[in-house]
């Protein structure tokens, strides 16, 4: 990584552990939560996340939290707790009401 002309410039690159980045993701760590971990700047992970070793460590990580809160939300509901189970997959699983919203538009006359 060059950090400018002179050879040898520049921060020397960060040796990020692609096991220990998986487990990191797995606990659904944030960008910032990773980059404080590796001392490194936000803008470090997300330019690394291009790196397909990276990414696909980061998004296996990222499944196996998603699986394991999924796991949990059932243990809930099977012990009668459907409030908990909710509330947990709406905070990290980005899950919604399925409410929907009707929209009635009256016509307009043309001219």
């Amino acid at each position: 990584m060059a950090g400018g002309i002179r050879e040898g410039a520049g921060r020397k690159a960060v040796k990020i552990d692609l096991l220990e980045l998986e487990k990191l993701c797995s606990m659904l760590c944030s960008d910032e939560d990773i980059a404080s971990w590796y001392g490194v700047s936000v803008r470090t992970i997300k330019y690394r996340r291009k790196e397909p070793e990276f990414s696909n460590a980061m998004l296996r990580g990222k499944t196996r939290g998603c699986v394991s809160i999924r796991r949990a939300q059932m243990k809930l509901l099977e012990a009668g707790n459907a409030t908990m189970a909710v509330w947990l997959g709406k905070s990290e699983l980005g899950q919604r009401d399925s409410s929907s919203i009707r929209m009635v538009l009256n016509s307009v006359p043309s001219t």
